[in-house]
């Protein structure tokens, strides 16, 4: 389960290890936060040459996961587990390294405790699009449609659908069905790079987004299809049902749903063409 995780408004990309019930934390994010390098990757190069020089057993214990870069891809980096991390962090000057303990002991507390009561990663969540100021309506309407992707999910891992990139394959056909973009140009016409789509659709966006993947669980159920291509099918049936909703109302209202805005900060240009 590969997520991203808040210190001080700054994203920190993990990765949830369900059998090892470990986090791994993306360590050329946690070195941008306590170093405040513009070039976290260079710092950390210098660091394992460090560390290796003095025989360290500390970068022994790094890993490489697939983690969404900034490009939108998943690529391999360097990740390491709380205890490791912890160790690390020792060799980092930074005045941010105590608070950064305390948020690292924060995460794993938390977790256990989404284990034992999943409600509350709905409550973290909650807290977090609040914190990035997304209103009341906006995170309801995430949520349900969070809701919603899960139960197809579900039934996908049900019919033999196993491999991210399966999961990453059915997605674009829905998607693009509805939308007439890949989820990528869909991306790339709001201006993001490694961040979460759904996190930047409007309400309109995320209401037709969910209207599509419940037509298509619905469909896939009463098909009672299996594997990758015949949900396929199933998705491409139940993207259209929500293009034809989104085409009728766009005719209604005269009003694009699929647009380029996203809830990124502004950049300084911009700033000054507002100011």
């Amino acid at each position: 389960m590969n997520n991203i995780k808040l210190f001080e408004s700054k994203k920190v990309r993990t990765h949830w290890d369900a059998e090892k019930e470990t986090w791994y934390f993306s360590v050329i994010d946690v070195i941008e936060i306590l170093t405040g390098s513009s070039i976290p990757k260079r710092y950390w190069s210098d660091l394992k040459k460090k560390l290796t020089k003095e025989g360290s057993e500390v970068y022994e214990k790094i890993v490489r996961l697939k983690l969404q870069a900034e490009d939108g891809k998943m690529r391999e980096t360097d990740v390491a587990d709380t205890e490791t991390l912890l160790r690390l962090i020792q060799s980092i000057p930074s005045p941010k390294a105590e608070p950064f303990k305390q948020w690292l002991a924060k995460v794993g507390y938390e977790r256990m405790q989404e284990i034992q009561d999943p409600e509350m990663s709905l409550d973290r969540a909650r807290e977090n699009w609040q914190k990035l100021g997304r209103s009341e309506k906006w995170i309801q309407q995430r949520m349900t449609g969070q809701e919603t992707r899960n139960k197809l999910t579900d039934y996908w891992k049900e019919s033999g659908v196993q491999k991210s990139d399966e999961f990453a394959f059915l997605t674009n056909i829905i998607h693009q069905e509805w939308t007439g973009l890949t989820v990528k140009k869909h991306k790339d016409f709001k201006g993001l790079k490694s961040q979460n789509l759904r996190d930047h659709m409007s309400e309109a966006e995320l209401i037709f987004t969910a209207l599509a993947e419940l037509s298509t669980r619905q469909i896939a159920e009463t098909e009672k299809a299996k594997g990758v291509q015949e949900n396929a099918i199933a998705g491409k049936k139940g993207g259209k049902i929500a293009k034809d909703a989104r085409l009728a109302l766009e005719q209604k209202t005269g009003k694009k749903v699929v647009t380029k805005d996203n809830f990124l900060p502004p950049t300084k240009s911009k700033k000054k063409l507002d100011e």
